[in-house]
């Protein structure tokens, strides 16, 4: 919204008030802006400008689709057949990752959860690539038996890459805001 710094003087106010003639136009008078103020700007402004809502909200998506895939492995497969089920990576990474956008999603009405947001995204930048490490050694020793379970494996591989890309993507941007905010 603009501000301005206006004189709120009435124009014509030192004339005596006289009654128009029927010939004359009416008197007219209005208030005129002599400068305009820029434009406040908040402490996140130019963060905000690149929407790191959207990414908290795809971080919330693919957060519900791990822990949906993480319920899925844990109802068909033997607790011992894979990492993933043995450890529940699924469900972890995808509780943090609903965290971090929830978290990244709060940042346009309370800026001081810049912090706190920045360090949960690392977290799960750490957690994700142990989940991946941890994945990729269940497709190395993987057996032919169940073919389904392996494309599923593959899947939840593929979509812990976007998590931590959009995770990256994030802690950039809020690690160059806090050090430019940085005394």
């Amino acid at each position: 919204m603009a501000c301005a710094d206006v004189d709120m003087d009435i124009r014509g106010g030192d004339e005596a008030p006289r009654r128009a003639a029927p010939r004359e136009p009416p008197m007219m008078q209005h208030y005129q802006a002599l400068e305009v103020m820029p434009e406040r700007k908040g402490p996140l402004h130019d963060l905000l400008q690149k929407q790191p809502a959207v990414l908290g909200s795809l971080q919330v998506v693919s957060g519900l689709f791990s822990v949906g895939v993480g319920i899925l492995f844990a109802v068909t497969q033997e607790m011992q057949q894979s990492f993933l089920t043995l450890f529940r990576l699924s469900h972890l990474t995808g509780a943090l990752f609903i965290i971090a956008g929830v978290v990244s999603n709060l940042l346009f009405k309370y800026p001081v959860l810049l912090p706190v947001s920045l360090v949960v995204n690392s977290g799960c930048i750490v957690i994700a690539a142990f989940s991946a490490c941890l994945i990729s050694v269940d497709l190395a020793h993987w057996s032919s038996e169940n073919e389904q379970h392996l494309r599923m494996e593959v899947l939840e591989l593929c979509v812990l890459g976007l998590e931590v890309s959009l995770s990256a993507i994030l802690c950039f941007w809020f690690s160059k805001v806090k050090h430019t905010r940085s005394p």
